[in-house]
């Protein structure tokens, strides 16, 4: 499960967030680039149901709407209380709803699923290493037989000259100017953190074929993100009924 206290970080932080991430230069690319992938899988039809995990103040949510055919229904899932003010604040569409829930404690009553598709950006690192595997699998039941997931997260373990640019960045960049931005640097120093004690690009993929996941890809971005932000896709095999 997500701590507490990040979630409350993330509350603290979401007023300020889109124009964070704005600063990042690749940073909406990359989620468009997660988006046409996950609808260039599940395929271009209409009344199609994708989810959003981790969907914070929704600019992962837009990439999906903008990507997706007419009629999709488009769930937004997140945390932070202060993240889904800040999505819920935007114009959408009726098809397009935002609940409040935590990954790997989902009621998956309430949030039915048979989900044609999951996209989910930035959100395992932020999972406890010993949940991790549980969240996966959750993703897994809230998929129908035959759903994609695309994952968009961030990974240096193993590659030393990603980690190298990942420090160079987050020291000389993200902490300071998110300090100026967010009043403090406690929740850029532990996106530092964070990125370092997350899994490498091989345990993750392990990880979602653990789960029953087959047709597992990766791909790294492009830019100064190369080797560090990752995207990974994974289906849900058609025989899990």
């Amino acid at each position: 499960m997500i701590d507490d206290r990040l979630t409350q970080a993330f509350d603290r932080g979401a007023k300020r967030y889109d124009l964070l991430v704005a600063l990042n230069p690749g940073y909406h690319r990359e989620l468009r680039r997660a988006a046409e992938a996950l609808i260039g899988r599940v395929g271009d039809r209409e009344g199609m149901r994708l989810l959003d995990l981790a969907c914070g103040s929704g600019a992962s949510t837009q990439a999906l709407l903008n990507a997706s055919p007419p009629g999709t229904e488009i769930l937004g899932l997140d945390a932070s209380r202060g993240m889904l003010a800040q999505a819920r604040a935007k114009h959408w569409p009726g098809r397009v709803t935002f609940d409040q829930a935590r990954a790997g404690e989902i009621d998956l009553d309430r949030i039915d699923g048979g989900r044609d598709g999951v996209l989910t950006c930035y959100l395992f690192r932020n999972v406890p290493e010993g949940d991790r595997d549980r969240a996966v699998a959750e993703v897994f039941a809230l998929l129908r037989p035959g759903g994609w997931l695309v994952v968009q997260e961030y990974s240096v373990a193993g590659d030393p000259a990603a980690a190298f640019v990942w420090d160079a960045v987050s020291r000389g960049v993200i902490i300071p100017l998110g300090s100026v931005l967010d009043g403090g640097p406690e929740l850029y120093r532990y996106l530092r953190r964070s990125v370092h004690d997350f899994d490498s690009v091989d345990q993750f993929m392990q990880r979602l074929a653990a789960a029953g996941f087959v047709d597992i890809a990766h791909r790294t971005a492009a830019g100064w993100q190369r080797g560090i932000l990752h995207t990974f896709v994974a289906h849900k095999p058609e025989e899990h009924a």
